[in-house]
């Protein structure tokens, strides 16, 4: 049987029609939680609607026992953003818990990305973060509490190839996730990053070119959208009340915290730096700390445990 952990709690999570999200609706409803389903039913890409999705997993939270409404519009648009919490507030008095989840992918390498895949991806990953997070900051800000989870990821905090939209989103998600941690403190909110590793939809359009791709492709799909939601819900109760302003990383049966920027090293000159001298003295003595162009599969080398 569940524990209850976060009975009576009002959560929004988006994107939860299918996947990590829909995962972390019905776990959050599994542990009591009343939710609202948000997914407007688009493709991977961002293209088109349905609400199949929404409804498919609301219908999954009621068999289950569960509460749950289901919404349909998209958070990139700051007004409907707004009628999401208050949807919240009409259909259970409050909110409590937004869980930033919904995301498209536009990948393509750089020199051919066009301004509509960078706005698109931006606009729901980063904007549509803002969006519904500020539409509740007021709502948590009068009732002395709240928790904010963004999905981040690896691809904005590690790097990889042909993602420079989606990882400028994802990293500045992470920058929004700290200063929402700073600037809501005085207020009993929290916020917390989580960089999923999940099979989903977006990730299995994954071109499969040779055999090294497919056992990849192998290795990816047992990491299930499941293996998410417990962390989610054990940050999202009142048991976490005092961690805020981190992130972690989910991997199958792997839990990491990930390092934030700080400096690793330092060097001064007391007259002052010209180009020449940086040239001649800074960069050699800070270059044994240069970060080699890693992608994520290069520091997560290892099999899924």
């Amino acid at each position: 049987m569940e524990s209850k952990l976060v009975a009576g709690k009002v959560a929004l999570v988006t994107g939860a029609g299918r996947g990590i999200g829909a995962e972390i609706a019905k776990s959050l409803a599994a542990h009591g939680a009343n939710v609202i389903v948000n997914d407007i039913g688009g493709s991977e890409a961002g293209v088109g609607k349905d609400q199949a999705p929404a409804t498919q997993t609301v219908a999954d939270i009621r068999t289950a026992g569960g509460t749950a409404e289901v919404n349909f519009d998209s958070v990139a648009d700051n007004t409907a953003a707004r009628k999401m919490v208050q949807q919240a507030l009409d259909c259970f008095g409050r909110i409590d818990i937004v869980v930033n989840n919904a995301g498209i992918l536009r990948d393509t390498i750089f020199h051919k990305m066009t301004e509509e895949d960078w706005d698109a991806v931006i606009n729901v990953h980063l904007k549509g973060s803002f969006n519904v997070s500020n539409a509740a900051s007021g709502h948590f800000r009068k009732q002395e509490s709240g928790c904010y989870i963004h999905l981040t990821s690896t691809s904005g905090l590690i790097g990889n190839f042909g993602q420079a939209n989606y990882a400028a989103a994802k990293l500045g998600i992470a920058g929004l996730s700290k200063s929402i941690a700073l600037d809501m403190s005085r207020f009993n909110v929290r916020s917390n990053c989580i960089a999923p590793f999940a099979w989903s939809r977006m990730i299995g359009s994954i071109p499969i070119n040779d055999e090294n791709q497919r056992r990849r492709v192998e290795r990816l799909k047992q990491m299930t959208p499941d293996k998410i939601a417990p962390i989610v819900v054990a940050l999202c109760s009142d048991s976490a009340a005092e961690i805020t302003g981190q992130i972690f990383a989910v991997r199958n049966n792997e839990i990491f915290l990930i390092s934030q920027h700080r400096p690793l090293r330092g060097i001064q000159e007391s007259s002052g730096w010209t180009p020449d001298t940086v040239i001649k003295h800074a960069f050699p003595a800070l270059q044994s700390d240069f970060y080699p162009l890693h992608r994520t599969r290069d520091i997560f080398s290892w099999d899924p445990v």
